[in-house]
């Protein structure tokens, strides 16, 4: 994966194989650290983001996943201390966004190492935003 010139925040990929389900939907991703998605536009290296987007599920994503905007905030339910902490960038961009729990994380900076399953919950103001497409 070519590392997106913008991002300054540096978070490894995930290890291990984890199971990603998400909540809506009742979605089940399985996801394997040696076939993460390759896009540089959908945050860092094995972010929830970028997994989300690869399989199909719609999330707004404004400014390409580089910590410039709030309309990747998800919540993760189960599995959030498998992720490093949030940088100060991506808490500073969570002030902007609507209806902030302890489980936010921007899902472009949230990546999960592969030690425990993750479950998300994508806002309902963010399932019906009109997404833009990069």
């Amino acid at each position: 994966m070519s590392r997106n010139p913008y991002q300054t925040n540096v978070v490894p990929p995930p290890t291990s194989s984890y199971k990603l389900t998400v909540k809506n939907t009742g979605q089940e991703i399985l996801v394997d650290p040696d076939d993460l998605p390759d896009e540089d536009h959908d945050g860092l290296e094995g972010s929830l983001l970028a997994i989300l987007l690869a399989n199909g599920v719609e999330i707004g994503h404004s400014c390409g996943g580089v910590t410039g905007c709030s309309t990747c905030h998800i919540y993760v339910n189960k599995g959030l201390d498998s992720s490093p902490e949030a940088s100060e960038d991506e808490e500073d961009q969570l002030d902007f966004a609507p209806a902030v729990r302890d489980s936010s994380r921007l899902s472009c900076q949230c990546v999960p190492d592969g030690s425990e399953d993750v479950e998300v919950e994508i806002p309902a103001w963010n399932r019906n935003e009109v997404l833009e497409d990069h």
